[in-house]
């Protein structure tokens, strides 16, 4: 069977480290990779599509062509995400009230939160119907329930934002694509450009490489069960209260 699986953001820090896992894995037929650019190729599995997520349409555009060609997904994860920038904008994530600015709120939900609503909309009509998973990379910081610290208005709100969308989804994907398990994972704090600005303050061992926090993942997904969807985890497969 050629297994299809989906990447968005493949050509971030994580995004190319679950790529190069996805091809090296003999149960995986072909990896389709989604980046704004180009990606490098690993080998003859991956096929690449440059277009920016943001554009609903190119996103529609690109459903339609895999779904002509009978493209069916078991796997998909999307690993878009912004922290401190965002393209070439500088994202600051506030401290107090007075650091709150509609223009970066803006930005944190546009990527943070849209792109993957944008996705689930459309990626209903190409699940696997004889199973599949939906994985978006969310954060331990978007449970409001968690929240002991504050800080950090609009990551925060984006991620919770996130995490509702998929709860939502999930309702509805139980009714139209029965057998897919809908997910938002926190990878931990990784070893990547989102997190280089506040590496200092994570404890000892508490630092992952895109490698261990990407293998945790795939072993994870392997395990989702379609009844208990949607899953809100972290790194090591336990649950994270909204």
């Amino acid at each position: 069977m050629n297994q299809h699986v989906l990447v968005i953001g493949a050509g971030g820090g994580i995004g190319k480290e679950v790529v190069a896992q996805l091809c090296d894995d003999t149960k995986v037929g072909t990896v389709h990779c989604v980046s704004r650019s180009e990606l490098s190729k690993i080998n003859d599995k991956q096929i690449s599509y440059a277009f920016d997520s943001t554009d609903s349409d190119k996103v529609k555009e690109f459903i339609a062509d895999i779904s002509s060609q009978g493209i069916r997904f078991s796997k998909v994860i999307c690993t878009t995400g912004v922290l401190h920038t965002s393209g070439d904008m500088a994202l600051k994530p506030e401290k107090r009230l007075e650091d709150i600015s509609s223009e970066q709120l803006t930005e944190y939900f546009r990527v943070n939160t849209i792109v993957p609503a944008l996705w689930l909309k459309f990626l209903v009509k190409v699940m696997a119907k004889e199973g599949a998973s939906i994985t978006f990379f969310s954060a331990r910081v978007g449970s409001i329930s968690e929240n002991g610290l504050g800080g950090w208005y609009g990551y925060r709100a984006s991620k919770a934002a996130l995490n509702m969308i998929v709860k939502t989804a999930s309702i509805e994907y139980k009714r139209r694509s029965a057998n897919t398990a809908l997910a938002c994972y926190h990878p931990g704090t990784v070893d990547t450009n989102l997190s280089k600005p506040f590496q200092s303050n994570v404890k000892p061992g508490k630092l992952f490489t895109s490698q261990f926090t990407v293998s945790q993942l795939l072993s994870i997904i392997d395990k989702f069960d379609t009844e208990q969807s949607p899953y809100y985890i972290d790194w090591e497969g336990k649950k994270i209260s909204y």
